[in-house]
């Protein structure tokens, strides 16, 4: 192993939060990718998860951003300066000792996409940057050897996109993103809540309710109380919410997901459909973690599907073991010439 490869990075730079992988230390940093901007000058005021905390809850010369929206930079220098904070606070600032770093990014990201992002994670110290999709380096995470001549597919559930792939000999025999994820999910809620109980919530409250009572499934008893904003009255007020409740707001963006999986089924070649009914679906991300959605998708398609042990690490994970094997992963790595 040469001299900076002790300094190699996987970061998954995602919609909701950004996980930075660094080789023989594990997973050193998981923060929301968050930004508190002056206004006026412009100045960030904090990064992060203390920029999280003022999501809903800032002053009007302050505002919170997330740079990063539906998958792909929305804010090319707050995004740069997201990410140069992050390398900074892992790798330190040595001249001498720039990481290689991989970042994963969505299925279908355009040139312009990976341009910006290759760009950003440079400017931001990275000595040479790589490009690998969220589900290729999800499924390496994974542990599943997607080099083999046989067929592997993988839903990544993030924050702002779902990504589905179909892999096979390194490489992606088919693959799709869709803008249905985390956030639609809180979104949704947020509706619900305003159109059935006449509350207005943020999404921080929205999230908060998404892990404790969501389900893909319905009939779920669990209940808690939720905390907002009357919209008749404005008056502070707080309610019992169930998660019957909770599994019917989200239910039409489960559906477009599960959606999406059977159009990729369709799609799968014959050769590669036998492979699938014996490996299944591997479900990845912080979607993965919504009750009831791997038995709802193995009753809509008929397949095995699991979710992965620790499913939001798999994607870093997934990022720096390719570059322990580049040649096998060779088609999955994206490299832009200057």
């Amino acid at each position: 192993m040469g001299l900076f490869e002790f300094n190699d990075v996987g970061i998954d730079l995602g919609t909701a939060s950004i996980l930075v992988y660094v080789r023989g230390k594990g997973i050193v940093l998981r923060e929301p990718s968050v930004v508190a901007v002056e206004k006026i000058t412009g100045r960030i005021l904090a990064i992060g998860e203390e920029a999280r905390r003022m999501l809903g809850r800032t002053p009007g010369n302050i505002t919170a951003i997330r740079p990063l929206r539906d998958g792909v930079i929305s804010n090319y220098d707050i995004t740069e300066r997201l990410l140069h904070h992050f390398l900074k606070k892992v790798v330190g600032t040595h001249v001498f000792f720039k990481p290689r770093v991989v970042v994963c990014v969505p299925s279908g990201v355009t040139e312009v996409e990976k341009r910006s992002v290759i760009d950003a994670t440079e400017e931001a110290g990275a000595r040479h940057t790589y490009l690998i999709e969220e589900p290729i380096a999800a499924a390496i995470g994974a542990g599943i050897d997607i080099a083999e001549p046989r067929g592997n597919m993988v839903l990544d559930i993030g924050g702002g996109t779902s990504d589905i792939a179909l892999i096979s000999l390194g490489g992606a025999v088919l693959s799709t993103s869709i803008k249905i994820a985390g956030d639609k999910f809180d979104e949704a809620i947020v509706r619900y809540m305003r159109k059935k109980h006449n509350l207005l919530i943020g999404e921080r409250t929205a999230e908060e309710i998404k892990i404790a009572l969501g389900n893909a499934l319905p009939g779920g008893t669990e209940r808690m109380q939720v905390r907002g904003r009357k919209l008749d009255t404005g008056l502070p007020t707080s309610l019992i919410l169930n998660a019957g409740e909770v599994a019917h707001a989200i239910a039409p963006a489960v559906q477009r997901i599960v959606a999406a999986v059977k159009d990729a089924l369709s799609e799968t070649p014959p050769e590669l459909a036998g492979d699938l009914y014996c490996g299944g679906i591997t479900l990845t991300g912080g979607g993965a973690e919504l009750r009831g959605l791997d038995r709802l998708i193995s009753q809509e398609t008929g397949m095995p599907v699991r979710v992965e042990e620790s499913p939001l690490d798999c994607v870093a994970l997934g990022a720096l073991r390719m570059l322990d094997r580049q040649e096998a992963f060779a088609e999955a790595v994206h490299t832009l010439e200057a």
